[in-house]
């Protein structure tokens, strides 16, 4: 059976951690685990969401509950309090107060020991693809995805097929090239044949070749394959690492001044597309290019196919000026740099990006910013060095992004939402009027807020790698990821200060101190942009115009950080409580 840990990693081989691992959760396979009547409970289960997989795209994190509700089964919240029961009439009071402690009391039951709620945070279906084709050309598949891991992805995969055999970009989305084909190759490379799945294979292909074949894949899904070995480097538009070589001043351009997602996604890609790096080509490699292009591989016209796009998958359609850019840079500027003497900048250019590359999985703790990047950063330490202390240290990794739950193994879109859910928590918890009741939740729940603060910069010479300053802030996970977020921030500040108002009996002895909350004001106020908005990690660093140059096909308003209205509604109870509690000062004050 699967069993979730949370908070642990000291006897992993080079992991570090900011906070001791407080809020990490990872699913580990014991063989050994449960009694037959477990097992029955959790294949039942499975059994269930595979009959109304298309009815309910959702799962419900019952193999997490069926665990919690082992461990914490002396809490007994359902036979402590009566079942509320509400007539057509309104209810009264009282019976609020009984749905009220009946919600609380389970809440209570799925509560970690360290104070956060585990939860699944996936939903992506492009995230798997690149973890599984990451491991295949790094030799590491076997190693970091034994038997029970692809059982469940395979699972998972299957259960989130449409029924016209095709995979969306995410579980509740229609059919796409980009959807498609990345999890018929992570299906492949996981060992299924090209006629497995019960007819489900062979669906999927049918839909890719019915769509035009792997050529009509969005520009992210051409990098992974090309690096895979089933499309050709020849039919991706340039990623010249050479931009990070450019002055930042004045320069609006400049990849440092990119939404931190986008920049930290292009980064690793800048460096495998310089390199045109390419895993083994095995025999299996070999029947993929067969099956899954409408004409034999040799005849693709790779360069028509950097432009081509299936019509489900073009939400952001490439706009002239920037197809012309692609021409230029594709038949002038990149044979150029390939012949000395720009070959030298080329050779600087790769030495530039990674060090970004290794300085953002240091900070991070090789978890990265998301599980696109890790990725991508990770085979990029091994195209770099196969026996790098980098390469290991990312596999040691990889399992904070994996979670379980009866649908499958899916990756997740972060390393999970723990401090997000937490300071959400606090304040529905505090609103019900119950605390003195239900405080052991509130005081595990302030011990989590306190531990996942922030406390330090995310290294020197910040400038330098194009990074914000983050002491005082509050990240959406945990303080090992290393990026702090401007909501998260305000979320976290607003219920740290809220527990600050508690008895000691209620929130513990060891409270945030208020330096510390002014430290968090102070992240805050730095993240204010000149207009008076707020972005989500930084501040806007270019103009919206940039956008013309965005080449992802699959997404729109992905270039800049850029500002959000209900952040600043976000942002604004936070700061008049600070102000209300402590009397923050004159610059906090004029602000409200």
């Amino acid at each position: 059976m699967w069993k979730l840990k949370v908070s642990q990693g000291d006897d992993e081989h080079g992991l570090k951690s900011f906070n001791h691992h407080i809020g990490r959760q990872y699913w580990e396979f014991d063989p050994n685990l449960g009694t037959p009547q477990d097992r029955a409970r959790v294949e039942l289960a499975r059994n269930h969401f595979t009959s109304n997989r298309f009815r309910a795209k959702q799962s419900s994190d019952l193999l997490m509950r069926f665990q919690f509700a082992r461990e914490n089964s002396s809490i007994g919240y359902e036979t402590k309090v009566p079942l509320a029961k509400v007539n057509n009439s309104s209810g009264t009071e009282e019976t609020v107060k009984m749905a009220l402690r009946r919600a609380l009391g389970f809440y209570s039951t799925v509560q970690s020991h360290d104070g956060f709620w585990p939860a699944d945070y996936g939903g992506p279906l492009f995230l798997l693809p690149g973890l599984v084709i990451g491991l295949f050309v790094t030799g590491a598949l076997d190693i970091i995805l034994p038997s029970q891991h692809r059982q469940e992805i395979r699972r998972y995969l299957y259960n989130h097929q449409n029924e016209d055999g095709g995979w969306g970009i995410h579980i509740e989305g229609d059919s796409t090239m980009f959807g498609t084909a990345l999890s018929y190759v992570t299906l492949r490379l996981l060992g299924e044949t090209k006629d497995g799945g019960n007819g489900a294979i062979e669906n999927a292909r049918n839909w890719i070749l019915n769509h035009g074949g792997l050529t009509f894949i969005p520009s992210w899904g051409k990098m992974w394959l090309s690096v895979l070995g089933i499309y050709e480097w020849s039919g991706n538009n340039p990623f010249l690492p050479e931009l990070w070589l450019l002055p930042y001043r004045l320069n609006p351009i400049h990849p440092g001044r990119m939404w931190c997602h986008s920049r930290m996604v292009y980064l690793p890609m800048s460096y495998l597309y310089a390199t045109k790096f390419v895993g083994p080509i095995t025999s299996l490699i070999l029947s993929l290019r067969r099956e899954l292009y409408p004409l034999p591989y040799h005849l693709v016209d790779w360069d028509c196919a950097r432009y081509l796009c299936a019509k489900e998958d073009l939400y952001y359609p490439h706009p002239i000026i920037q197809d012309v850019l692609w021409e230029c840079l594709e038949k002038v500027v990149e044979p150029a740099l390939k012949k000395w003497p720009l070959s030298k900048l080329r050779k600087k250019a790769l030495h530039t990006v990674m060090q970004h590359i290794h300085y953002e999985d240091e900070s991070t703790n090789y978890i990265c910013i998301g599980p696109v990047s890790k990725m991508l950063n990770m085979v990029c330490c091994w195209v770099e060095d196969p026996k790098s202390e980098a390469f290991k240290c990312h596999l040691s990794r990889i399992k904070d992004y994996l979670w379980v739950a009866e649908d499958g193994m899916k990756m997740q879109g972060y390393n999970g939402s723990q401090l997000w859910d937490v300071a959400f928590s606090v304040q529905a918890i505090m609103a019900t009027n119950l605390v003195d009741e239900y405080g052991s939740m509130l005081k595990k729940a302030h011990s989590f807020i306190k531990n996942t603060q922030v406390k330090e910069n995310s290294g020197n010479g910040l400038n330098l790698w194009y990074r914000h300053i983050s002491k005082g802030g509050w990240p959406f996970s945990t303080p090992d990821n290393g990026w702090i977020v401007s909501d998260c921030t305000a979320e976290g500040l607003k219920a740290a200060l809220l527990l600050s108002t508690m008895p000691s009996y209620i929130v513990g002895e060891e409270v945030i101190t208020p330096d510390r909350l002014y430290e968090a004001v102070n992240v805050i106020l730095s993240l204010q942009n000149n207009s008076g908005g707020f972005a989500s990690y930084e501040l806007t660093r270019s103009y919206a115009w940039l956008e013309i140059l965005n080449p992802a096909e699959l997404f729109g308003d992905i270039i800049i950080d850029y500002q959000y209205d209900p952040k600043i509604c976000l942002l604004f109870p936070s700061f008049h409580l600070a102000y209300n509690i402590y009397r923050c000062g004159s610059k906090y004050s004029k602000l409200i």
